[in-house]
């Protein structure tokens, strides 16, 4: 069986310009664009080819650990659909107005995998996916916004994008997507391939195809909401809270309103709470693994072949790796680590690959836990080429 490698080139270079942001810097888009205004970067990719081709991406469709939707706007409306996708479900190809999106692309095809990467001078517990559209002439998804950041690259065909800072969010009634009712665009963009626009979260756009054979990546991020992410944090930290202390009211007076809630109960019960949140250790943990846990429909295959000891290593695409000045994450689990062990996984998780030669120098500890990582698929080995030295 073939590993899901990562091909990626590790952590970028925040102060070298960037031909993908326009000659910028990371540091300088940061500042000056993030979450801000939109940037149009033409050229961002010179000379970029698709990843895949159309009838890739249609077998990509149709398999059932794969997120896909199709779209199709005709006179009487728009149509949504969710896959898998037999070929024989999709309209003809001469049809205008419709789109296939493929989400996660960057799961299951190293290229996608390494070309998200290119966008990790943002934290990697902000960044998402990489989500390809492929429409005939006509298609898109209609006027709308997202609650996130995202990047949009031109990899075949040409695109025109209708963006503005809509104040009206009012939504076409008994549409299965969320579109504007009222789109008010500022600007006009026709991109034309390795052309990319980036848009800060609620910035609304219109994306329509010109010409067949037009397809689209979306780099998108991860947008933590606040409730949500409290609940996770709560569940996890409760599974791990031990305190053994029972409620006592030895003050209690006989009552006559047996069904009232008793104040001194609440009292402990927000008490308890408290005591949980207060153990700074345990919500960094818990964080930690909900940022790290792997998406719904990811499974990893088991390796091959045999562990080999002080092999070079590199993660898998699929694998979710971060660290904060105590822990190491993964896939959902956390872990303590210190001193130099610690330093050398916080170069796993930031280049997702070490040399021969860096974990040889792991602990004997150490060493165990990759081969554990190893033989759940969440890392594979590296073979070096042939006369090259670790």
């Amino acid at each position: 069986m073939t590993p899901h490698t990562d091909s990626s080139a590790g952590a970028p270079s925040v102060e070298l310009p960037a031909q993908m942001l326009g000659g910028m810097t990371p540091s300088r888009f940061m500042q000056r664009y993030w979450q801000k205004k939109p940037l149009l970067i033409r050229n961002a990719f010179p000379g970029f080819q698709p990843l895949l081709t159309r009838p890739e991406l249609f077998a990509l469709a149709a398999q059932e650990s794969v997120e896909s939707r199709l779209i199709v706007h005709k006179p009487a409306g728009w149509q949504l659909r969710h896959g898998p996708f037999a070929r024989t479900a999709f309209p003809p190809l001469k049809q205008k107005r419709w789109t296939l999106l493929v989400q996660g692309v960057d799961l299951h095809l190293d290229a996608a995998h390494e070309l998200l990467g290119r966008f990790r001078f943002v934290p990697d517990a902000r960044l998402d996916d990489l989500m390809i559209s492929w429409a005939t002439d006509g298609g898109g998804v209609g006027p709308h916004f997202d609650s996130y950041d995202v990047f949009l690259l031109q990899a075949s065909g040409q695109r025109l994008w209708r963006i503005g800072r809509q104040k009206d969010l009012s939504l076409e009634p008994g549409v299965p997507l969320k579109i504007l009712s009222n789109f008010e665009p500022e600007q006009e963009h026709l991109l034309n391939p390795g052309d990319m626009l980036y848009l800060p979260p609620r910035w609304a756009h219109d994306g329509i195809a010109v010409g067949d054979d037009c397809m689209t990546y979306s780099a998108g991020f991860r947008v933590p909401q606040r409730a949500g992410l409290a609940a996770e944090l709560l569940q996890r930290m409760a599974d791990e809270f031990e305190d053994n202390t029972l409620y006592r009211d030895p003050g209690q007076e006989a009552t006559g309103h047996p069904a009232a809630m008793p104040p001194s109960l609440e009292t402990f019960a927000a008490d308890a709470l408290q005591r949980m949140l207060a153990d700074r250790g345990s919500l960094a943990c818990a964080l930690g693994e909900v940022m790290t846990e792997p998406k719904p429909r990811v499974w990893f295959e088991e390796p091959s072949g045999p562990w080999q000891p002080g092999a070079a290593l590199h993660l898998d695409r699929r694998t979710r790796m971060m660290y904060d000045a105590r822990h190491l994450f993964i896939n959902g689990e956390s872990f303590r680590a210190a001193g130099a062990d610690a330093r050398l996984m916080r170069v796993l998780a930031d280049e997702r690959r070490l040399s021969a030669a860096q974990v040889r120098r792991a602990s004997v500890d150490a060493q165990a836990l990759l081969k554990d990582w190893f033989e759940a698929g969440w890392l594979h080995l590296v073979a070096p080429p042939p006369g090259e030295k670790d």
